[in-house]
């Protein structure tokens, strides 16, 4: 087992090097309030004085300090080149080569790189001090000593003192590898331990703490420490160890440690004569070696577990990083190809990194397509923005000055166009959004993609402008194919498609008994469903105001003028009824309906209606504007039933141009958008990028992936030679 604490040095040097903190090896950290003692402790364990002493905060960075049994024979060791062949004890800091055998130049080199680091106003610095001591007088052990811990700033001290020291304290005490050294004065109350508060908030269990008290001899006169050292006040599992430490007066007077040890045997044999054995530097020393060695037992194949799986990430890291561009011209090609099939993968959905948490890419456009595009066009009502007087207004225009006995075709052809020109702006959005989908996906290539991009910015910047361009060149093309797709449905209207020409066909059986007047049922219903109203036969079978003569009407039943009447008082509106073409013709055979409001107003007072004189400086408009507060005319059956035919068609054909339109659009954006871009982008890259004269410069690499390719590659060797390290202790080390 004593070949487990130089592994561990070992490993500590390796790591050292690369100043990782990643991972958390054994050690012991020896912790306490300020002037408890632990710079005393530590250099009675070493043997040898060698700290900074003084007044006030004096340890002001971690010093990490590995103790080396070194015998004559040590080859490893001892160097003649050195000057450490035949030296008993010398020194060795990790910032510089230099051997010191001289223990009072070791204590200036920690003042110097103290007031280097953590200036010269007594403030801490968490970066530490490594320090190695080969001897053949200690054992091997592994410490750490930390700033003593206080509560009030100082002089210059900064004002948040307390909580720095406490903050770095807990860095090293909260590693589950360390064994918290709780050192406490025998002269202060232990129930006000500061060092055993912290380490039971660490380890509650108090299976890695060691208690050490300092100062036996200081104690009031008629007070000892025997409660205390045997656990009766404060029980720590691993032990409390008593020691006696140099006076300040004996550090002035520079007397030395082993003269300390044989006047602090002497003390414990006369003070405490039952616990001399147990208590006592050199029993520290010893506890503390073999604490380590069980502990280090204990954390070894956890820390080769560690170790194997870090070498295994970092190993995948400087892997993602790249290795040094030695020929540009080729490496430039290789990511120009693996961009264009990433690209194109991501669109097709083969690539090998899947996103789990949104759609990207291909997909994404499906989305668009089926759910976003067509949704929008479902929304769409046919008869969306148009009104019953709209309608009429375009009958009435298509006709002329001659009363029709059809309804014309050309309202209808008006009117469907408008309503069809109404699917071009959500077609133009599709194109829209899959073009930003497009750019879109320049991100999501994949990661092997993105780390070249990260690694060589200025090519990540001239692939986007280049993908940007040919993105941005096809989208008018895209535009106006799409623009003609609604233009073309808008050039031929044609009526004699198959679904238009059958749902026309169904139009005359749906309201044939409502399209006959002449039936004497009918007018009986009529009649039956139909309230009473004195209007005048005059009035009632005006248009506009003006009489028609009598000898023009068709020959009629008696009383038949005022069943007419009666038929275009009634407010028979059915806006999802089915009219018919057929009921179109037989209502022209019905006598004109008035189209003056006040023509219905003024019958109930049987007062003639005078023709109103329009001045012909303003247009004659024969559908006056009816106010919003207002409720429109009602109109005739005959306007009710055109105004039904136009928009039963009007339905019937918008909805085969959307189905169309539905269909073709996308199938436009593929062809001259998405597939042309996945045809030609590797081409465009190659030219744009492979045959410029700029191509050298693309390549130049980012600082910052130069310097953590570094970082990876010192720590894969680091972890690599720590596992061999590991690797090199056989199982009869371990017991």
């Amino acid at each position: 087992m004593e070949a487990l604490i130089p592994v561990i040095n070992k490993l500590q040097d390796v790591f050292n090097t690369v100043g990782s903190d990643s991972i958390q090896l054994p050690q012991i950290v020896v912790l306490g309030s300020q002037s408890s003692g632990k710079s005393s402790v530590i250099e009675s364990v070493v043997g040898r004085s060698f700290l900074p002493r003084g007044t006030g905060i004096v340890t002001r960075r971690p010093l990490v300090l590995q103790l080396i049994y070194s015998p004559l024979d040590d080859r490893e060791n001892r160097s003649a080149e050195n000057g450490t062949s035949n030296a008993e004890e010398w020194g060795r800091f990790l910032h510089t080569k230099k051997c010191f055998t001289d223990f009072d130049e070791i204590r200036k080199e920690i003042e110097n790189e103290t007031e280097r680091a953590a200036g010269s106003n007594k403030g801490i610095c968490p970066e530490p001090i490594n320090l190695k001591i080969f001897s053949t007088h200690v054992v091997n052990l592994t410490l750490v000593d930390l700033p003593g811990i206080t509560k009030v700033p100082v002089g210059d001290q900064p004002e948040d003192i307390e909580a720095q020291i406490k903050e770095l304290v807990l860095k090293y005490i909260e590693n589950p590898n360390s064994i918290i050294l709780a050192v406490t004065a025998a002269n202060t109350d232990m129930a006000t331990s500061e060092a055993l508060k912290l380490a039971k908030d660490v380890d509650p269990d108090g299976r890695r703490t060691l208690a050490v008290v300092t100062k036996l001899d200081l104690m009031d006169a008629g007070t000892d420490a025997i409660d205390i050292l045997c656990g009766r006040v404060i029980p720590v599992k691993l032990g409390i160890i008593g020691v006696m430490n140099r006076s300040q007066k004996d550090i002035m007077d520079q007397k030395h440690i082993d003269d300390q040890m044989k006047d602090e045997a002497a003390f414990l044999q006369r003070k405490y004569p039952t616990l001399a054995t147990r208590n006592g530097t050199p029993y520290l020393a010893k506890t503390l070696n073999r604490l380590l060695m069980h502990h280090i037992r204990d954390c070894l194949p956890d820390l080769k577990t560690r170790v194997n799986i870090m070498a295994t990430q970092f190993q995948s890291l400087l892997n993602s990083y790249g290795e040094d561009v030695s020929d540009k011209s080729q490496t430039l090609l290789q990511i120009i190809t693996k961009f264009s099939s990433a690209y194109c993968c991501t669109i097709e959905g083969t690539a090998r990194n899947i996103e789990t948490t949104e759609l990207c890419g291909g997909a994404r456009m499906g989305y668009i397509f089926h759910e976003t595009f067509g949704r929008t066009l479902d929304s769409i009502h046919p008869l969306a923005g148009l009104s019953k007087m709209d309608i009429l207004t375009a009958i009435r225009n298509a006709t002329g000055p001659r009363p029709a006995l059809f309804v014309p075709e050309v309202s209808f052809e008006l009117l469907v166009k408008r309503q069809i020109r109404r699917l071009e702006e959500p077609s133009l959005r599709c194109v829209e959004l899959i073009h930003e989908e497009m750019q879109r996906i320049v991100q999501h290539c994949g990661n092997e993609v993105q780390q070249e991009m990260l690694r060589f910015p200025k090519l990540h910047e001239k692939i986007v402008d280049v993908v940007t361009q040919l993105l941005r060149r096809r989208l008018p093309h895209t535009n106006v194919m799409v623009e003609n797709i609604v233009a073309i449905e808008l050039a031929y209207i044609n009526t004699k498609h198959p679904d238009f020409h059958k749902d026309a066909a169904l139009v005359p059986s749906l309201l044939k008994t409502d399209s006959d007047p002449y039936s004497q049922i009918n007018l009986g219903q009529r009649r039956a469903n139909t309230p009473r109203n004195h209007m005048s036969p005059q009035i009632s079978s005006h248009s506009a105001g003006s009489q028609q003569p009598q000898q023009q009407q068709p020959p009629q039943p008696n009383s038949s003028q005022q069943q007419y009447s009666q038929v275009h008082e009634q407010n028979h509106v059915a806006e999802n009824s089915t009219p018919s073409m057929a009921s179109t013709w037989l209502s022209n055979i019905l006598p004109p309906a008035p189209t003056r409001p006040d023509s219905i107003e003024n019958s109930t007072n049987n007062t003639p209606v005078h023709n109103n004189i329009v001045s012909p400086v303003k247009p004659v408009n024969l559908l006056p504007d009816v106010p919003a507060n207002h409720n429109p005319r009602r109109l005739t059956d005959k306007e009710q039933k055109d105004c039904d035919v136009i928009e039963h068609l009007i339905k019937s054909y918008f909805y085969i141009v959307r189905k169309s339109i539905q269909d073709s659009v996308p199938k436009a954006i593929m062809h001259f958008l998405v597939n042309y871009v996945k045809d030609n982008l590797q081409s465009e890259l190659v030219t744009h990028l492979y045959k410029s004269d700029k191509a050298e410069t693309l390549l130049n690499e980012s600082d910052h992936i130069a310097v953590r390719r570094k970082e990876a590659a010192d720590m894969l060797k680091a972890l690599t030679r720590a596992n061999h390290i590991i690797s090199e202790i056989r199982e009869t080390h371990m017991w």
